[in-house]
């Protein structure tokens, strides 16, 4: 009975054994199992590339970053319910629920406008401040409430790309000398008319606005972000301008505006430069173009050999004596030394002086 029962456990024991080594054989390894990406991570990053979210930058803590309105975040989920699919089981969350869960992950950061005050003439705070801080209640609101993306964005291929030819271009940049004139004429062209372009587009704008505001007293800038700093790309060559906030200014501040603009007119009319003067400066400008389009290494190294083979010349003709006393070699290099011309005649009469002693 002791035999047969051992026996029975024995082979109870290999078959617990062999059940449980089939059972751990089923189970994929720790270190095979693919990484799940959490679901709102996903999320975010595809609410932060769709182009429907209404978003601009700002400087956080001296940083740049890429926030939203809270309003416009409950707008874009009603517009797109489909985005919510994404969240799998959590895809029937409120907006508010999914938007705190986001700020618990850090995958966004509430922050306030710097400025609180409304600047003097203007009626109401700026719909999208340039500068944010950290707001200390870190819940969703969608009553004034600006939100910050915390992660880094894939960086498209294209700036990838980009990041590369700036190496390039730094090496074409220091290389333009040995270019040929051709290429120097192009890039110099090009160049100058980019230059230009930027200058006619500020100074139309300016003229525009001057024109209107103090005919009409409406502030009208065409391509109101092209001198923006935390523009996008997009941003700064919008043409139309913004709706004007601020108050009308007063005609006393037109007139007085205007009055100055036609005596400075005036003033650089009267003492504008003539021809005369205007024709030199094209010249001196001319001249030093021409030098720079001008110079190649080839024709400054074979400058260079022509002026050594000329001083060499001269100085073994200056040092060949004639039946005399031998004569001092004139300096063909004034930056040698410290002996100037009027030494040099000096020693001449000097040394004809005691010649004519010796014929004597």
């Amino acid at each position: 009975m002791k035999k047969t029962g051992g026996g029975g456990g024995a082979a109870g024991d290999k078959k617990r054994s062999r059940r449980s080594y089939a059972d751990s054989a089923t189970d994929t390894p720790p270190k095979k199992q693919a990484v799940k990406k959490d679901v709102f991570q996903i999320f975010a990053e595809k609410v932060r590339d769709h182009k429907d979210l209404e978003s601009r930058w700002a400087v956080l803590q001296e940083t740049r970053v890429e926030y939203f309105r809270g309003k416009d975040f409950v707008s874009f989920l009603k517009n797109h319910p489909e985005i919510k699919d994404l969240l799998e089981s959590d895809k029937n969350l409120e907006v508010e629920d999914i938007a705190d869960i986001l700020l618990r992950k850090n995958l966004v950061v509430r922050c306030d406008r710097v400025v609180k005050t409304v600047r003097p003439g203007k009626r109401k705070l700026s719909t999208w401040p340039a500068h944010l801080e950290i707001f200390p209640d870190q819940a969703f609101s969608d009553n004034d409430a600006f939100f910050a993306w915390t992660f880094v964005n894939r960086r498209p291929l294209w700036q990838t790309l980009l990041s590369f030819c700036w190496p390039v271009l730094t090496l074409a940049i220091c290389l333009f000398p040995v270019y040929p004139h051709q290429v120097k004429l192009f890039i110099l062209y090009f160049c100058a008319g980019v230059l230009l372009l930027i200058l006619c587009l500020l100074s139309m704008r300016a003229l525009v606005f001057g024109f209107l505001w103090v005919a009409l007293g409406k502030r009208v800038w065409f391509f109101p972000n092209i001198l923006a700093e935390e523009a996008t790309l997009k941003e700064l060559f919008q043409f139309w301008p913004q709706k004007d906030e601020a108050d009308r200014p007063k005609w006393t501040a037109r007139l007085f505006y205007a009055t100055v603009a036609v005596l400075i007119i005036m003033l650089l009319r009267h003492h504008a430069p003539d021809e005369a003067a205007r024709a030199r400066y094209h010249k001196r400008v001319s001249n030093i173009i021409d030098d720079v389009l001008e110079w190649s290494p080839r024709l400054a190294l074979s400058g260079m050999m022509d002026k050594q083979t000329v001083v060499n010349a001269t100085d073994s003709h200056n040092n060949v004596t004639d039946d005399g006393p031998e004569t001092t070699a004139r300096p063909e290099d004034d930056t040698e030394g410290e002996t100037t011309y009027d030494q040099f005649e000096e020693e001449e009469i000097i040394n004809a002086g005691d010649s004519n002693d010796r014929h004597y």
